[in-house]
């Protein structure tokens, strides 16, 4: 199971869905125009196939007081951030805070994802690092953390979300 996480509104719901699209041509090709998407109330779930079945639960932002309740059994986390909404970044710090010193993904491996990239006010990753101290965050943190820049809406970095999917639920099944 991969848990993917994030505020309301930083565009999980358009990820899953073209990640399974994407899984659907062996990680190549145009994606095209981006699917319609609703605000997810409550959760989702998805399965893609990348090499294996691969389950993604999507948790709408609103439910980050209960995120909790679903950590068992998790293998992977996605953690999206809006790199173009600079007044969510400090809720997102704390929820990144909250889920690393989480005992029940103590052994999960994590992805943040700095997705947006395609506005033009979108802040650097280098900002963002800046900004939440991030060096800081990942040095303590127990789990294994890779960050990625993507585009959700143009396709831009998916390819190496779902490598990364397919390489973590090699290892961690």
């Amino acid at each position: 199971m991969c848990l993917l996480l994030g505020p309301a509104g930083v565009g999980k719901t358009l990820l899953v869905k073209r990640l399974q699209n994407l899984s659907s041509r062996d990680g190549t090709g145009d994606l095209g125009e981006p699917p319609p998407t609703r605000p997810t109330v409550g959760t989702n779930l998805t399965d893609i196939t990348a090499q294996r079945k691969i389950t993604i639960r999507e948790l709408g932002g609103c439910m980050g007081p209960i995120w909790s309740s679903y950590y068992g059994n998790c293998h992977s986390l996605l953690f999206m951030i809006d790199v173009s909404n600079p007044t969510q970044l400090s809720a997102s710090c704390m929820h990144l805070l909250s889920l690393l010193s989480a005992e029940q993904l103590e052994e999960a491996s994590v992805m943040i994802l700095f997705n947006k990239i395609d506005l033009p006010c979108y802040m650097t990753i280098e900002e963002i690092k800046s900004l939440m101290r991030l060096p800081d965050i990942i040095a303590c943190a127990k789990q294994n953390i890779t960050m990625a820049e993507i585009s959700a809406r143009k396709g831009t970095g998916l390819a190496a979300v779902l490598r990364w999917l397919q390489d973590t639920h090699r290892t961690n099944s």
